[in-house]
């Protein structure tokens, strides 16, 4: 039961981080509309690169469960950053969302994928595979 809940804390988590921030910014990055905030200083461009990295392209990785703890660390400095240095000056309310997915990505990071995973299919596989060419 615990798997099956991992299994839809991680899918719905990033679903929703791939299709309410990730999508979005990937079409505004794709169409040259390069409005983007820069926190810490490296340029809107590459701060936008960043963000759309870590929320469209991870959150795919997380929702396959494949590479799912690398694919957090992306995520969770982005959510940190959004949280605490972003929003730094704003009302809780304002930072409420980015500090949500920031312990939704630290809790999964601590857990991993859970049983449901492209990971877990493959080290399967794997292992099947080296324990039947042992065997021969």
């Amino acid at each position: 039961m615990n798997d099956f809940a991992l299994l839809l804390l991680r899918t719905v988590s990033s679903a929703i981080m791939l299709f309410a921030h990730g999508l979005p910014k990937l079409n505004r990055l794709l169409a040259g509309e390069i409005t983007f905030a820069d926190p810490l200083g490296i340029g809107i461009t590459f701060s936008l690169v960043l963000a759309v990295f870590s929320e469209f392209f991870c959150s795919v990785l997380i929702i396959a469960g494949l590479f799912t703890r690398v694919s957090l660390i992306p995520l969770i400095i982005t959510m940190f950053v959004a949280g605490f240095v972003h929003h730094s000056a704003d009302p809780f309310a304002q930072k409420e969302k980015a500090l949500l997915f920031l312990l939704i990505f630290v809790f999964l990071f601590i857990t991993g994928p859970g049983r449901y995973s492209l990971s877990r299919i493959i080290k399967i596989k794997s292992a099947n595979k080296l324990i039947k060419f042992l065997s021969e």
